[in-house]
């Protein structure tokens, strides 16, 4: 059976982590664009589990991040449009294909913020060690980040459950 094809209506909290999203994507090419030039010659470029820099590289490795921010951006965003394609834990249905595509469209959206959020503190981060010696990320860093991220897909998966 074909799952229907919906054009789906976006809440204003859709719209503000959208917007959120777009701001965290600009703030962090800001970043990268503006201290760009002050920048030494070679730079971290890689932290461990522990959040603590453990490779060194040339300053030209500053553009990765945002382009590998860009790059998921729009891929999340141009997948969020074909909701329809999406592996659900359910079986989709005529009742239930506006629940199910909502609640999926806004798990991608708030993945795609926190996924913003978190290039940009990896970037801040990297430029404030340039400047002041700082060690990396800290240790709270990666337990933070898969609570961030693992948080919202089971609250979401949950949520698809219930959307019968």
């Amino acid at each position: 059976m074909e799952r229907p094809k919906l054009q789906l209506t976006l809440s204003p909290l859709d719209k503000m982590v959208m917007i959120l999203g777009w701001i965290a994507l600009v703030a962090l090419w800001w970043l990268t664009i503006s201290h760009y030039r002050s920048l030494p010659e070679v730079i971290p470029t890689h932290y461990n589990a522990m959040g603590k820099i453990d490779a060194y590289g040339s300053k030209r490795t500053v553009f990765i991040l945002p382009a590998i921010g860009t790059i998921l951006f729009v891929v999340i965003a141009i997948l969020n449009r074909f909701p329809q394609v999406f592996n659900y834990p359910t079986e989709i249905t005529a009742d239930n294909a506006l629940r199910q595509y909502t609640n999926a469209t806004r798990l991608l959206r708030l993945l795609q913020l926190m996924l913003m959020l978190v290039f940009l503190f990896i970037q801040f981060k990297t430029m404030k060690a340039t400047v002041d010696g700082a060690s990396g990320l800290g240790v709270w860093f990666l337990p933070t980040v898969l609570v961030f991220i693992f948080v919202p897909v089971a609250y979401f998966v949950v949520r698809s459950f219930k959307a019968k």
